[in-house]
């Protein structure tokens, strides 16, 4: 029988900005993401909206995005599956401030 491999699962902090004209990256703010969402943050839209762009962005299914803590809050905690913690940063630190 293959040995089971450990899931690689990155945890980002995230500052979100629910409610702006349009949704985007926004870049670092200390250790924090800041995500600007264009989605209202009621009944888990800003939520579903900021999974989306997490993973469009990652170039992942939504399905490797879930808010670990902070689901009412606007900093919230992902976790991402299936990318290492270093590859994760890498790629959202190429990301342009707006």
């Amino acid at each position: 029988m293959a040995e089971r491999q450990p899931a690689t699962v990155a945890r980002l902090p995230v500052k979100v900005i629910a409610g702006a004209s349009r949704s985007a990256i926004a870049g670092w703010s200390g250790d924090r993401l800041r995500v600007r969402i264009g989605a209202a943050a009621e009944r888990g839209k800003a939520n579903a909206a900021l999974i989306a762009l997490i993973a469009k962005t990652l170039g992942l299914r939504r399905s490797a995005v879930r808010v670990a803590a902070g689901a009412t809050s606007a900093r919230k905690t992902l976790e991402i599956s299936g990318l290492s913690q270093a590859l994760v940063n890498a790629r959202l630190g190429e990301q342009d401030e707006d």
